[in-house]
């Protein structure tokens, strides 16, 4: 019987890595106790989201971001994980495509890279998020950018 790591090896980490995150995140939500928060607007733009932190500043955090809403720029010190819990998600890495994302779907920012994330024009999303070190906020999202040609990776669709 052939198994994905014998037929495909790349699926097969893609699968492995979305699985431990996606296990990792789920550790994180079970673990975190929450309070809403609100975000700092300055570093939003289209509407504030509203934010859910882990006590003691564990960097488990839960944004809602309302449809159109999406972060500036930024990069954190030592990366990002991101999984949408409800709604569809866009993320952007400074240079390439805007990807969308639904529920379930993990992904992770490595360390310094620049990029923004947020709903969809016309759907909220519900984002649990995971970082350590700091966040460098950059400049804000300008509506082109957001509104850029947006894509499905091919590994994250139900095909």
């Amino acid at each position: 019987m052939e198994t994905i790591m014998n037929t495909n090896p790349k699926k097969f980490k893609e699968f492995l890595t979305s699985t431990c995150a996606a296990a990792l995140l789920g550790v994180a939500v079970l673990a975190t106790q929450t309070d809403i928060i609100s975000a700092q607007a300055s570093n939003f733009q289209g509407g504030a989201p509203q934010v859910t932190e882990g006590p003691d500043d564990a960097r488990y955090i839960r944004i809602l971001f309302p449809a159109g809403v999406r972060s500036s720029w930024h990069s954190h010190t030592w990366g990002q994980l991101l999984m949408i819990e409800e709604g569809i998600g866009l993320h952007q890495i400074r240079g390439r495509a805007i990807e969308e994302f639904q529920p379930g779907e993990p992904f992770w920012t490595p360390a310094g890279v620049e990029h923004w994330h947020g709903a969809h024009p016309d759907v909220d999303a519900l984002q649990l998020t995971i970082y350590e070190g700091t966040v460098n906020w950059l400049e804000p999202t300008t509506d082109e950018q957001y509104g850029g040609v947006r894509y499905r990776p091919m590994s994250r669709s139900s095909n």
